[in-house]
């Protein structure tokens, strides 16, 4: 064991004057300085050049800062379009509801004077008809899941009762509440009551 340090320690102290050497030997190949040999740059009337290369980096430095405002300038912008997009998200579906609200008041009314059951029936159903038709336009589309297979994407099981026959076991017998797509992205689960 304390030959394998020994080499070790060998091995590094070799390394480490091999490195020495060779940033001995690069300085000198690599010598910055040109100046100790008589090659400075500004010495030689080189002015012209500094000077057309100091107009190119101010160019550059230019137009990275016009660079950086015109996109600090469109994520302000996309953010404000964003927050605006949000708050009136709903607006259109909102104002197609408002005819339905309209009729709710007037059904209301009349739920007050009137003694037809009959009537106001018919009008529930007319008033609910129209909600439907309107949501259905602004593509919300109800989930059929009674008598399908039971699938943990889509259905929210409550709970399970004994299955009335052996090909209705893992299927959904009767749904508690129903699901919804919006646009075919699916909005909220069916709650529903699955056979075992």
């Amino acid at each position: 064991m304390s030959n394998n340090i020994k080499d070790t320690t060998n091995n590094s102290g070799d390394n480490l004057a091999h490195n020495e050497d060779m940033e001995e030997v690069l300085g000198n190949v690599l010598n910055t300085d040109d100046s100790r040999h008589g090659n400075d740059p500004l010495s030689e009337g080189n002015d012209e050049e500094v000077a057309k290369i100091q107009a190119e980096l101010d160019e550059v430095k230019d137009k990275h800062l016009r660079l950086i405002a015109e996109f600090d300038n469109f994520r302000r912008r996309s953010a404000k379009e964003r927050i605006e997009m949000t708050q009136l998200a709903g607006k259109e579906i909102v104002q197609s509801l408002l005819v339905v609200l309209d009729d709710m008041g007037r059904a209301e009314k009349q739920i007050e004077k009137a003694t037809d059951v009959a009537a106001m029936k018919e009008g529930v159903s007319l008033v609910f008809n129209k909600l439907r038709t309107v949501l259905q336009n602004k593509g919300l589309k109800a989930m059929e899941a009674v008598n399908e297979e039971f699938n943990a994407d889509l259905h929210e099981a409550i709970t399970e009762i004994p299955a009335p026959s052996p090909k209705m076991k893992g299927k959904v017998i009767d749904m508690v509440e129903p699901g919804y797509y919006l646009n075919d992205k699916l909005i909220r689960h069916a709650k529903v009551v699955v056979g075992n």
